[in-house]
Protein backbone atom coordinates (compact mmCIF):
# COMPACT_ATOMS: atom_id res chain seq x y z
CA UNK A 1 0.00 0.00 0.00
CA UNK A 2 1.34 3.37 -1.22
CA UNK A 3 2.14 6.23 0.87
CA UNK A 4 -0.49 8.28 -0.54
CA UNK A 5 -3.02 5.72 -0.66
CA UNK A 6 -2.73 5.24 2.81
CA UNK A 7 -2.66 9.21 3.94
CA UNK A 8 -6.41 9.36 2.00
CA UNK A 9 -7.36 6.56 3.74
CA UNK A 10 -6.40 8.31 7.26
CA UNK A 11 -8.15 11.03 6.26
CA UNK A 12 -11.51 9.62 4.88
CA UNK A 13 -11.15 7.80 8.82
CA UNK A 14 -10.29 10.97 10.28
CA UNK A 15 -13.71 12.61 8.43
CA UNK A 16 -15.97 9.64 9.24
CA UNK A 17 -14.91 10.02 12.70
CA UNK A 18 -15.59 13.75 12.64
CA UNK A 19 -19.08 12.85 11.04
CA UNK A 20 -19.67 10.60 14.15
CA UNK A 21 -18.87 12.89 17.01
CA UNK A 22 -21.14 15.83 14.78
CA UNK A 23 -23.99 13.53 15.04
CA UNK A 24 -23.54 12.63 18.98
CA UNK A 25 -23.10 16.32 19.85
CA UNK A 26 -26.26 17.34 17.97
CA UNK A 27 -28.35 14.61 19.12
CA UNK A 28 -32.02 15.86 19.96
CA UNK A 29 -31.56 18.92 18.18
CA UNK A 30 -32.53 20.26 14.57
CA UNK A 31 -29.39 20.29 12.38
CA UNK A 32 -28.58 22.41 9.40
CA UNK A 33 -25.14 22.33 7.54
CA UNK A 34 -23.98 25.65 5.78
CA UNK A 35 -20.64 26.99 3.85
CA UNK A 36 -21.23 30.08 5.53
CA UNK A 37 -22.91 31.06 9.52
CA UNK A 38 -23.37 34.50 10.39
CA UNK A 39 -24.33 35.58 14.02
CA UNK A 40 -25.52 38.85 14.92
CA UNK A 41 -28.42 41.41 13.27
CA UNK A 42 -26.50 44.18 12.93
CA UNK A 43 -25.33 46.60 10.07
CA UNK A 44 -22.06 44.28 10.14
CA UNK A 45 -24.39 40.98 9.82
CA UNK A 46 -26.62 41.75 7.12
CA UNK A 47 -23.90 43.35 4.98
CA UNK A 48 -22.35 40.24 5.51
CA UNK A 49 -25.56 38.56 4.49
CA UNK A 50 -25.88 40.69 1.40
CA UNK A 51 -22.61 39.79 0.37
CA UNK A 52 -22.43 36.34 1.04
CA UNK A 53 -25.95 35.93 -0.84
CA UNK A 54 -24.86 37.59 -3.91
CA UNK A 55 -21.80 35.48 -4.13
CA UNK A 56 -24.44 32.43 -3.87
CA UNK A 57 -22.86 30.97 -0.53
CA UNK A 58 -26.57 31.07 0.56
CA UNK A 59 -25.67 31.95 4.72
CA UNK A 60 -27.75 31.04 7.15
CA UNK A 61 -28.02 34.23 9.82
CA UNK A 62 -28.98 34.04 13.27
CA UNK A 63 -30.12 37.08 14.65
CA UNK A 64 -30.80 36.52 18.42
CA UNK A 65 -34.02 36.53 20.22
CA UNK A 66 -33.29 39.28 23.02
CA UNK A 67 -29.75 38.73 23.05
CA UNK A 68 -27.77 41.09 25.86
CA UNK A 69 -31.58 42.21 26.23
CA UNK A 70 -31.25 43.91 23.22
CA UNK A 71 -33.87 43.19 20.26
CA UNK A 72 -32.64 41.74 16.39
CA UNK A 73 -30.68 44.39 15.27
CA UNK A 74 -28.94 45.83 17.74
CA UNK A 75 -27.71 49.12 19.47
CA UNK A 76 -29.38 50.64 16.41
CA UNK A 77 -33.29 49.65 17.67
CA UNK A 78 -32.58 51.46 20.66
CA UNK A 79 -31.87 54.73 18.84
CA UNK A 80 -34.59 57.33 17.54
CA UNK A 81 -33.01 58.97 14.63
CA UNK A 82 -30.14 58.36 12.61
CA UNK A 83 -28.28 61.06 10.66
CA UNK A 84 -25.49 59.87 9.58
CA UNK A 85 -25.66 56.88 7.73
CA UNK A 86 -25.45 57.75 4.25
CA UNK A 87 -28.49 57.65 1.65
CA UNK A 88 -30.81 59.18 4.10
CA UNK A 89 -30.19 62.55 3.99
CA UNK A 90 -33.59 63.42 6.35
CA UNK A 91 -32.48 60.54 8.56
CA UNK A 92 -34.15 57.18 9.26
CA UNK A 93 -35.16 55.54 13.24
CA UNK A 94 -32.75 53.10 13.90
CA UNK A 95 -35.51 50.28 13.77
CA UNK A 96 -36.84 51.22 10.50
CA UNK A 97 -33.09 51.13 9.25
CA UNK A 98 -32.73 47.83 10.57
CA UNK A 99 -35.68 46.70 9.43
CA UNK A 100 -34.48 47.95 5.87
CA UNK A 101 -31.11 45.71 6.37
CA UNK A 102 -33.50 42.44 7.18
CA UNK A 103 -35.27 42.60 3.88
CA UNK A 104 -32.54 43.18 1.68
CA UNK A 105 -30.73 40.45 3.32
CA UNK A 106 -33.77 38.43 2.42
CA UNK A 107 -34.00 39.21 -0.69
CA UNK A 108 -31.20 37.81 -1.77
CA UNK A 109 -31.46 34.81 -0.05
CA UNK A 110 -29.91 34.38 3.34
CA UNK A 111 -31.91 32.25 5.74
CA UNK A 112 -32.57 34.37 9.37
CA UNK A 113 -33.23 32.43 12.37
CA UNK A 114 -34.58 34.60 15.28
CA UNK A 115 -32.43 32.69 17.78
CA UNK A 116 -29.51 33.06 20.04
CA UNK A 117 -26.48 30.91 19.59
CA UNK A 118 -25.36 29.98 23.05
CA UNK A 119 -22.47 27.47 22.33
CA UNK A 120 -19.58 27.25 19.29
CA UNK A 121 -17.42 24.47 18.77
CA UNK A 122 -14.76 26.05 16.48
CA UNK A 123 -11.76 23.36 18.25
CA UNK A 124 -12.47 21.01 14.60
CA UNK A 125 -13.71 21.27 11.44
CA UNK A 126 -16.65 21.67 9.88
CA UNK A 127 -17.58 24.17 13.07
CA UNK A 128 -20.48 23.58 15.06
CA UNK A 129 -22.50 26.15 16.27
CA UNK A 130 -25.96 26.22 18.85
CA UNK A 131 -28.75 27.56 19.42
CA UNK A 132 -31.56 25.94 22.43
CA UNK A 133 -33.19 23.99 18.97
CA UNK A 134 -30.51 23.73 15.95
CA UNK A 135 -27.08 22.25 15.60
CA UNK A 136 -25.29 24.42 12.86
CA UNK A 137 -22.33 22.54 10.75
CA UNK A 138 -20.35 25.56 8.94
CA UNK A 139 -17.41 25.54 7.04
CA UNK A 140 -16.84 28.93 7.71
CA UNK A 141 -18.24 31.59 10.46
CA UNK A 142 -18.83 35.16 10.87
CA UNK A 143 -19.08 36.53 14.19
CA UNK A 144 -20.96 40.08 14.43
CA UNK A 145 -22.63 40.34 17.91
CA UNK A 146 -21.81 43.77 18.59
CA UNK A 147 -21.24 45.36 21.95
CA UNK A 148 -23.14 47.17 24.36
CA UNK A 149 -22.76 50.33 25.67
CA UNK A 150 -22.81 50.20 29.63
CA UNK A 151 -25.35 52.24 31.57
CA UNK A 152 -25.85 53.56 35.04
CA UNK A 153 -29.07 52.17 36.64
CA UNK A 154 -31.18 55.17 38.74
CA UNK A 155 -34.45 56.70 38.81
CA UNK A 156 -34.99 58.75 34.90
CA UNK A 157 -32.40 56.41 33.33
CA UNK A 158 -34.90 53.72 31.60
CA UNK A 159 -36.68 53.86 28.33
CA UNK A 160 -40.00 52.69 30.10
CA UNK A 161 -42.30 55.13 31.72
CA UNK A 162 -40.67 58.34 33.41
CA UNK A 163 -37.47 57.25 32.14
CA UNK A 164 -35.15 59.60 29.55
CA UNK A 165 -33.62 57.28 27.26
CA UNK A 166 -33.75 58.43 24.23
CA UNK A 167 -35.38 61.53 24.81
CA UNK A 168 -32.17 63.82 26.77
CA UNK A 169 -30.42 60.50 28.10
CA UNK A 170 -27.94 58.25 25.27
CA UNK A 171 -24.63 56.38 25.63
CA UNK A 172 -22.73 57.75 22.15
CA UNK A 173 -22.12 62.02 21.53
CA UNK A 174 -21.15 61.11 17.99
CA UNK A 175 -24.09 59.48 16.79
CA UNK A 176 -26.66 61.76 18.92
CA UNK A 177 -24.55 65.02 19.78
CA UNK A 178 -25.63 67.31 17.04
CA UNK A 179 -29.36 66.14 17.13
CA UNK A 180 -31.63 69.63 18.02
CA UNK A 181 -32.47 68.42 21.23
CA UNK A 182 -28.94 69.16 22.48
CA UNK A 183 -27.77 72.63 20.46
CA UNK A 184 -27.16 75.24 22.53
CA UNK A 185 -28.06 73.22 25.33
CA UNK A 186 -26.33 72.33 28.92
CA UNK A 187 -25.39 68.49 29.06
CA UNK A 188 -23.20 66.15 31.06
CA UNK A 189 -21.07 63.19 30.90
CA UNK A 190 -20.57 60.78 33.11
CA UNK A 191 -17.46 58.91 32.99
CA UNK A 192 -13.45 58.94 33.63
CA UNK A 193 -11.46 57.34 31.00
CA UNK A 194 -10.60 58.57 27.67
CA UNK A 195 -13.99 58.32 26.11
CA UNK A 196 -15.44 60.47 28.43
CA UNK A 197 -12.57 62.91 27.59
CA UNK A 198 -13.71 63.13 23.89
CA UNK A 199 -17.13 62.67 24.14
CA UNK A 200 -16.72 65.64 26.40
CA UNK A 201 -14.49 67.83 23.89
CA UNK A 202 -16.95 66.69 20.86
CA UNK A 203 -20.01 67.84 22.82
CA UNK A 204 -18.75 71.21 23.22
CA UNK A 205 -19.39 72.22 19.21
CA UNK A 206 -23.19 71.62 20.08
CA UNK A 207 -23.79 72.57 23.73
CA UNK A 208 -23.91 75.89 25.81
CA UNK A 209 -21.75 73.88 28.64
CA UNK A 210 -20.55 70.23 29.07
CA UNK A 211 -20.33 69.00 32.84
CA UNK A 212 -18.08 65.81 33.15
CA UNK A 213 -19.59 63.64 36.80
CA UNK A 214 -17.26 61.65 38.10
CA UNK A 215 -17.43 59.90 41.20
CA UNK A 216 -13.64 59.96 42.03
CA UNK A 217 -11.11 62.69 42.50
CA UNK A 218 -9.05 62.34 40.00
CA UNK A 219 -9.75 60.51 35.82
CA UNK A 220 -8.04 57.82 34.89
CA UNK A 221 -8.43 59.00 30.86
CA UNK A 222 -4.70 59.64 29.76
CA UNK A 223 -2.54 62.64 30.72
CA UNK A 224 -3.28 64.68 27.24
CA UNK A 225 -6.68 63.52 27.18
CA UNK A 226 -7.24 65.19 30.46
CA UNK A 227 -5.29 68.62 29.79
CA UNK A 228 -7.87 68.76 26.26
CA UNK A 229 -10.60 68.57 28.23
CA UNK A 230 -9.59 70.51 31.39
CA UNK A 231 -8.52 73.60 29.28
CA UNK A 232 -11.49 73.75 27.35
CA UNK A 233 -13.87 77.00 28.61
CA UNK A 234 -17.02 75.04 28.14
CA UNK A 235 -16.12 72.10 30.47
CA UNK A 236 -16.48 72.08 33.95
CA UNK A 237 -16.44 69.11 35.85
CA UNK A 238 -18.36 68.04 39.03
CA UNK A 239 -15.75 65.40 41.40
CA UNK A 240 -16.74 62.49 43.72
CA UNK A 241 -20.04 62.25 42.65
CA UNK A 242 -22.47 60.20 41.22
CA UNK A 243 -26.17 60.93 39.62
CA UNK A 244 -28.94 59.47 41.86
CA UNK A 245 -32.03 60.43 39.58
CA UNK A 246 -33.04 62.35 36.21
CA UNK A 247 -36.02 64.52 35.84
CA UNK A 248 -38.24 66.38 33.20
CA UNK A 249 -41.36 66.79 31.54
CA UNK A 250 -41.36 64.91 28.64
CA UNK A 251 -37.34 65.09 28.16
CA UNK A 252 -34.69 65.77 30.52
CA UNK A 253 -34.70 68.80 32.23
CA UNK A 254 -31.78 68.72 35.15
CA UNK A 255 -30.22 65.93 37.38
CA UNK A 256 -30.28 65.27 41.19
CA UNK A 257 -25.87 64.76 41.38
CA UNK A 258 -25.16 63.34 45.03
CA UNK A 259 -21.07 64.33 46.24
CA UNK A 260 -19.90 60.66 47.43
CA UNK A 261 -17.74 62.07 50.04
CA UNK A 262 -20.31 64.66 51.77
CA UNK A 263 -23.42 63.12 51.01
CA UNK A 264 -24.88 66.73 50.01
CA UNK A 265 -27.30 66.10 46.84
CA UNK A 266 -27.68 69.25 44.45
CA UNK A 267 -29.23 69.76 40.92
CA UNK A 268 -28.10 70.10 37.92
CA UNK A 269 -29.75 71.78 35.20
CA UNK A 270 -29.06 69.50 31.96
CA UNK A 271 -30.98 68.83 28.91
CA UNK A 272 -28.24 66.00 27.71
CA UNK A 273 -26.88 62.97 29.30
CA UNK A 274 -24.43 60.76 27.68
CA UNK A 275 -22.75 57.39 29.46
CA UNK A 276 -19.03 57.32 28.73
CA UNK A 277 -18.60 53.95 31.17
CA UNK A 278 -17.38 51.68 28.24
CA UNK A 279 -19.10 49.19 26.32
CA UNK A 280 -19.31 45.11 26.94
CA UNK A 281 -18.75 43.09 23.74
CA UNK A 282 -20.76 40.09 23.23
CA UNK A 283 -18.61 37.24 23.06
CA UNK A 284 -19.34 35.21 26.44
CA UNK A 285 -20.65 33.22 24.52
CA UNK A 286 -17.69 31.95 22.56
CA UNK A 287 -15.94 30.81 25.62
CA UNK A 288 -12.59 30.65 24.47
CA UNK A 289 -13.10 29.68 21.29
CA UNK A 290 -11.55 32.48 19.65
CA UNK A 291 -8.65 34.95 21.15
CA UNK A 292 -10.04 38.25 22.50
CA UNK A 293 -8.11 40.98 24.02
CA UNK A 294 -8.47 42.25 27.41
CA UNK A 295 -11.52 43.85 27.31
CA UNK A 296 -13.20 40.80 25.55
CA UNK A 297 -13.36 41.94 21.66
CA UNK A 298 -12.28 39.63 19.19
CA UNK A 299 -8.58 40.23 18.32
CA UNK A 300 -8.59 40.55 14.23
CA UNK A 301 -5.27 40.14 11.81
CA UNK A 302 -4.52 43.97 11.37
CA UNK A 303 -6.04 45.06 7.61
CA UNK A 304 -8.76 42.04 7.71
CA UNK A 305 -11.41 40.15 9.57
CA UNK A 306 -9.67 37.12 10.27
CA UNK A 307 -9.44 35.85 14.03
CA UNK A 308 -7.08 33.28 15.26
CA UNK A 309 -8.94 30.26 13.93
CA UNK A 310 -8.61 29.98 10.42
CA UNK A 311 -11.97 29.97 8.78
CA UNK A 312 -13.79 32.62 11.47
CA UNK A 313 -13.67 35.89 11.17
CA UNK A 314 -15.29 38.60 12.74
CA UNK A 315 -17.31 42.25 12.17
CA UNK A 316 -18.60 45.34 13.65
CA UNK A 317 -18.39 46.00 17.53
CA UNK A 318 -17.02 42.70 18.73
CA UNK A 319 -14.11 43.33 17.14
CA UNK A 320 -13.78 47.44 17.11
CA UNK A 321 -13.45 49.13 20.59
CA UNK A 322 -12.53 52.12 18.84
CA UNK A 323 -15.07 53.96 15.90
CA UNK A 324 -18.11 51.24 17.29
CA UNK A 325 -20.28 53.19 14.32
CA UNK A 326 -22.90 51.99 12.20
CA UNK A 327 -21.23 52.31 8.73
CA UNK A 328 -17.87 51.56 9.78
CA UNK A 329 -19.68 47.88 11.32
CA UNK A 330 -21.35 47.95 7.72
CA UNK A 331 -17.55 48.26 6.20
CA UNK A 332 -16.31 45.37 8.27
CA UNK A 333 -19.46 42.73 7.45
CA UNK A 334 -18.20 44.05 3.57
CA UNK A 335 -14.70 42.60 4.84
CA UNK A 336 -16.24 39.24 6.22
CA UNK A 337 -18.06 38.24 3.89
CA UNK A 338 -14.95 38.64 0.67
CA UNK A 339 -12.59 36.96 3.39
CA UNK A 340 -15.13 34.27 4.03
CA UNK A 341 -15.69 34.03 0.39
CA UNK A 342 -12.02 33.74 -0.50
CA UNK A 343 -11.15 31.37 2.53
CA UNK A 344 -14.14 28.86 1.21
CA UNK A 345 -12.65 29.07 -2.46
CA UNK A 346 -9.10 28.15 -1.08
CA UNK A 347 -10.36 24.93 1.05
CA UNK A 348 -12.30 23.85 -1.76
CA UNK A 349 -8.94 23.82 -3.92
CA UNK A 350 -7.47 22.01 -1.38
CA UNK A 351 -9.98 19.63 -1.13
CA UNK A 352 -10.19 19.02 -4.92
CA UNK A 353 -6.64 18.69 -5.14
CA UNK A 354 -6.60 15.73 -2.22
CA UNK A 355 -9.56 13.80 -4.06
Amino acid sequence: MSWLHRSRLLIKSLSRLSSTLSSAATNGLETHSTKLCIVGSGPAAHTAAIYASRAELKPLLFEGWMANDIAPGGQLTTTTDVENFPGFPDGILGSDLTDNFRRQSERFGAKIFTETVTKVDFSSKPFKLFTDSRAVIADAVILATGAVARRLAFPGSGDGSGGFWNRGISACAVCDGAAPIFRGKPLAVIGGGDSAMEEAIFLTKYGSSVSIIHRRDAFRASKIMQQRALANPKIDVVWNSTVVEAYGDGVLGGLKVKNVVTGEVKDLKVNGLFFAIGHEPATRFLDGAVELDSGGYVVTKPGTTETSVAGVFAAGDVQDNKYRQAVTAAGTGCMAALDAEHYLQEIGSQQGKSD
